[in-house]
């Protein structure tokens, strides 16, 4: 019921995530053209998103755009009834003492909810990019946001509008995710390191999937996956990485591990078997 009114009236092009059609590729498409066609961005991440977002006002934005009362009451149950969250307590313009503690916050990360509230809850800061500030070219994934221009000193207003208009949704910026700087360093944006001329996938992204590899490695030497488990792990990282010319990289990281149920995972140079 949701989706389709949304999609219609109320969500900007340029937010990709999780909506049909678009997604992690067509996001990283996008922010590659910027980085090829603007000397300078501004990177945004919002501090602990999921965990952040206030239920007040969440069914607030979605009493503007729904009038359909059954389909807000149900929204109101999903939402007011999700389970508690990594405690967040920040102060805001107009709070006193009492607030944080008095006002329900954060939503549960693997809901599909969750995925179509967050775009929600942020679609009034992606009409603010569309039609006031106007960046050159920007990318919206969820709470990582990626503006480009010709003008730093732009990027930089554009910086305190987006955080004035953070706090009427009570949400603050990370302020060590969050600069702006040249695009020939390299933009990091999801889990990549986009280059006017090429793209690489960034060092913390092969770092945790190594991580991940060695816990499913062990799970499955264990008897606790099953090789279809394993396989979609191992298959979602490739589609992932295949986004740029990783062909050695995933080469080289995939023979680290070997897939044997019931024996030592070896250290290094193993192929996956099943």
């Amino acid at each position: 019921m949701l989706e389709p009114i949304y999609e219609a009236r109320h969500f900007s092009p340029h937010s990709f995530a999780c909506r049909r059609g678009l997604g992690t590729h067509a996001a990283l498409r996008h922010a590659q053209s910027g980085v090829r066609r603007f000397p300078y961005a501004l990177a945004c991440d919002i501090s602990k998103y999921f965990a952040s977002l206030d239920h007040e006002i969440l069914n607030a934005l979605l009493r503007r755009a729904i009038k359909c009362e059954p389909t807000l009451a149900l929204a109101r149950t999903i939402i007011d009834g999700s389970n508690p969250q990594e405690e967040v307590s920040r102060y805001f313009p107009g709070d006193d003492l009492f607030t944080p503690g008095q006002r329900r916050r954060g939503l549960p990360l693997g809901n599909q909810t969750s995925q179509f509230f967050a775009n929600v809850y942020l679609s009034s800061l992606d009409r603010l990019l569309d039609e006031q500030l106007k960046p050159g070219c920007w990318a919206r994934y969820v709470d990582d946001i990626v503006l480009f221009d010709h003008s730093k000193s732009r990027l930089h207003e554009m910086r305190n509008a987006i955080e004035d208009h953070l706090d009427s949704l009570r949400l603050t910026l990370h302020p060590r995710k969050t600069r702006v700087y040249t695009t020939s360093e390299g933009v990091t944006f999801l889990g990549w390191r986009l280059f006017p001329t090429h793209s690489r996938l960034a060092r913390e992204n092969v770092v945790r999937f190594g991580r991940r590899m060695k816990r499913v490695q062990r799970d499955f030497q264990a008897g606790l996956l099953d090789w279809p488990a394993v396989d979609q792990s191992v298959q979602a990282w490739i589609a992932h990485a295949s986004f740029g010319n990783t062909w050695v990289l995933r080469q080289r990281r995939l023979g680290e591990f070997a897939f044997v149920l019931g024996a030592r995972p070896p250290r290094a140079g193993g192929v996956v078997q099943q």
